[in-house]
């Protein structure tokens, strides 16, 4: 990870948010002859007794699954709005540009849950993201047989957050006038840009004194 302290965001409320806010999630993993594998599916991250664990579904009898049953060493990688920065905007064009973006990286062990814990998985999983108690797509809604015949193709786990790190990189490295110059470019590119320039915006009292 790209790892420079003025490129950190220290507030764990904040880290977490970030990741339920974006929970489509890259999990990372090795296989018994030390090759990556790498899925991606959204995950939900709770806090109990302390701890956080991540709790999401994969396929059966797939590469990620296979991994997971032999190294339970697993890593979530949350990653949002991103978008190019030009040294153009700086207020001494003559360096490299850069991107802006946030990640977060959650480290782990996974353990695989059992039958009954994964149909509340799908459960959970179904229903937040339908976010409407009357869609017939919901999972109470969904025949029997047809939820059983799906769960056995795959399994539901948990993973116990040993580590977390994370990158906020927003342009806090720059002057003032750079940085609002930056903002300003990345507002009218609409989209990501768009979304990186209200971060920096809420984040901007927080690096420069404007008391004055």
């Amino acid at each position: 990870m790209y790892s420079l302290p003025y490129f950190k965001e220290n507030d764990a409320a904040v880290v977490l948010q970030f990741i339920k806010d974006n929970p489509f999630a890259f999990l990372c993993g090795v296989d018994k002859d030390n090759k990556p594998v790498a899925s991606q599916i959204p995950v939900f991250i709770d806090e109990r007794d302390g701890k956080l664990f991540l709790t999401g579904h994969i396929m059966r009898s797939t590469d990620h699954h296979k991994a997971f049953e032999v190294n339970p060493n697993a890593l979530a990688v949350f990653t949002g709005a991103h978008t190019y920065v030009s040294a153009g905007w700086y207020t001494e064009p003559k360096q490299a540009s850069t991107w802006n973006y946030m990640s977060v990286h959650a480290k782990g062990v996974l353990r695989f849950l059992s039958y009954d814990e994964l149909l509340e998985v799908l459960k959970r999983t179904t229903n937040h993201f339908e976010n409407n108690p009357h869609s017939p797509a919901n999972f109470e809604a969904l025949p029997e047989d047809y939820v059983h015949r799906l769960a056995k193709a795959i399994i539901a786990f948990e993973i116990e957050v040993k580590e977390m790190d994370n990158v906020f990189k927003l342009s806090q490295n720059r002057d003032e006038k750079s940085y609002h110059n930056i903002m300003h470019k990345l507002q009218e590119q609409k989209g990501d840009g768009e979304v990186i320039a209200e971060v920096m915006s809420r984040r901007k009292d927080m690096l420069f004194d404007t008391s004055e």
